[in-house]
């Protein structure tokens, strides 16, 4: 019996045709169960966001399905690293890290070529940002964004520091577990994906309010980056290794787009 490989976890297989059996484009069922409901109380924002009717669906336009186009010759050379890319004086102050993996299909085919954004707080769990109140300190040196474009075979890295949690005013105050969110384009403007990655081992993520809306235990974990000792560098960072599947049934779960890519 032919298999085709898990590639949430390597060296895992599930059985099912060979990626070469399927050809681009062709979709596989998915478990609509596994997507969180749009009104779910104990995430307290959804209570007044969620839609109270069915959804309407509309073509995309010309619009929606055209560019822009990105190439690897528009990033600067620091745009995949955090730690310096925003830096005056020195560098990011936090837990140095390192965060890589691949952008794969359904089938497990890698995705060139597409590019990737990724924003976070920073080590105090602080984000650059106007609207941020938190009390704990900016870092001058840490911008909290940055991106990267996946190579021929859809290998992706970035260096960054750990991000820190920080409370939210849901249910008076909960606690969100260090995260960094990230983005990706496909060919156009329609096919944008978002969605946040968490670390493996924070004791956080069972509590998450957000999180908990996935009723999938199993897509919960597909969105947590796992410890790569094999990848970190001696006496500098530490690695994590996040695959990002874009659809199908092992596919990552996305904020803005829950069918996937």
């Amino acid at each position: 019996m032919s298999r085709l490989i898990d590639v949430t976890r390597p060296g895992l297989a599930r059985p099912g045709p060979e990626p070469a059996e399927l050809p681009r484009g062709d979709i596989m069922r998915r478990d609509r169960g596994a997507h969180p409901p749009a009104f779910t109380p104990g995430y307290k924002t959804s209570v007044l966001r969620s839609p109270r009717r069915a959804l309407v669906s509309l073509e995309p336009g010309p619009g929606e399905n055209t560019g822009p186009v990105f190439r690897a010759s528009l990033l600067g050379p620091l745009e995949n690293d955090l730690i310096r890319n925003y830096a005056r004086d020195g560098e990011a102050i936090g837990e140095r890290i390192i965060v890589h993996g691949k952008v794969l299909d359904e089938c497990g085919r890698p995705v060139p070529h597409t590019l990737l954004e990724v924003w976070q707080a920073n080590a105090g769990g602080r984000y650059r940002h106007v609207n941020d109140t938190y009390l704990a300190a900016l870092d001058p040196n840490f911008g909290g964004c940055g991106r990267c474009m996946t190579d021929a075979e859809g290998n992706y890295f970035f260096r960054t520091i750990r991000p820190g949690p920080y409370p939210w005013r849901n249910n008076g105050s909960d606690w969100r577990p260090a995260h960094i969110h990230f983005s990706l384009f496909g060919e156009a403007f329609a096919q944008r994906l978002v969605s946040q990655l968490y670390f493996e081992g924070d004791p956080l993520i069972p509590l998450c309010p957000i999180l908990g809306t996935l009723p999938d235990a199993a897509a919960r974990e597909r969105l947590v980056a796992r410890l790569d000792m094999g990848q970190s560098v001696p006496f500098d960072a530490l690695a994590y290794r996040f695959d990002i599947v874009l659809r199908g049934r092992r596919q990552t779960f996305f904020e803005n787009k829950p069918e996937g890519h």
